[in-house]
């Protein structure tokens, strides 16, 4: 299994080679791919590049206040969005809060540089392995064992490559736009999935314990002399009703099927 690591800046070079190397030793049947070391001399580097993103399982892309909107992370988190689901595409915030990434980068599932998340990356890296994945008991030994090694070289790797520029902090009109769009766009989102329910209701019935069209549905049934009992319960399973729901509406209405029934035993020719 691939796993492609996307960096851009120094800081972000130095944590995704440490990033790099630890998940290998933690998920041996991994294969992690940084531009850094695995691209060979003379290779063409873009299109390199995007050969290892149409293999690859996973992606990491290592954030930092530096490079969270440079073009060259936008691309690769973009071509990596593009092969692969979103659940295995993960921002790693290297000296960032999940409040200072905007959209795109802000879909993706965060990762901090602290042992709960490393340890749900860790879980989910796990999973795309197949057949080769861990017994979690196994992976929770081999984590326990590498996290102190890397928490310990992380903040040496933050300590030794400082910011190489400043960057402002996001602004709060920033935020406050972006929560307006996000808010805006799944109450959308809702209204469309309401209306989607409301037409799929009008065109077929719901059988749902407790719903009217439920109940007029097996009265109507239960009113046709020429259906018996058995037939009802057959129809109303083929259409996903229970039969203790189909009971309780018998039950309900049991002035009508006995009505019904009293009709259909009178002899032929006479008068009701």
């Amino acid at each position: 299994m691939k796993v492609f690591v996307s960096w851009s800046g120094q800081r972000s070079k130095v944590v995704a080679e440490l990033i790099s190397d630890w998940i290998k030793c933690v998920l041996q049947a991994s294969q992690p791919w940084i531009s850094t070391r695995d691209i060979d001399k003379g290779a063409i580097w873009f299109s390199e590049i995007s050969d290892q993103l149409k293999d690859t399982a996973a992606g990491i892309v290592c954030l930092t206040q530096e490079n969270k909107n440079k073009p060259w992370i936008l691309f690769e988190t973009g071509a990596l969005a593009k092969g692969l689901s979103t659940n295995r595409v993960c921002t790693f915030l290297i000296d960032l809060q999940s409040s200072e990434i905007e959209d795109p980068l802000a879909q993706f599932n965060h990762t901090f540089p602290e042992r709960t998340s490393m340890w749900g990356l860790t879980c989910s890296l796990n999973a795309c392995l197949d057949q080769s994945r861990l017994d979690e008991r196994i992976l929770r030994q081999v984590f326990d064992t590498y996290w102190p090694q890397f928490d310990k070289k992380f903040k040496e790797a933050i300590e030794n490559t400082p910011q190489a520029e400043n960057v402002e902090p996001r602004s709060e009109q920033s935020i406050l736009a972006e929560i307006l769009s996000n808010t805006r766009s799944l109450s959308s989102r809702v209204r469309e999935l309401e209306h989607r329910q409301a037409v799929a209701a009008d065109k077929s019935p719901s059988f749902t314990s407790g719903f009217k069209p439920a109940e007029d549905f097996i009265v109507e049934l239960a009113n046709n002399d020429a259906v018996t009992i058995q037939e009802i319960l057959r129809k109303a399973e083929e259409l996903g009703v229970e039969r203790s729901v189909v009971e309780d509406i018998l039950s309900k209405y049991r002035m009508v099927i006995f009505s019904k029934h009293t009709r259909s035993r009178k002899p032929s020719g006479k008068e009701e």
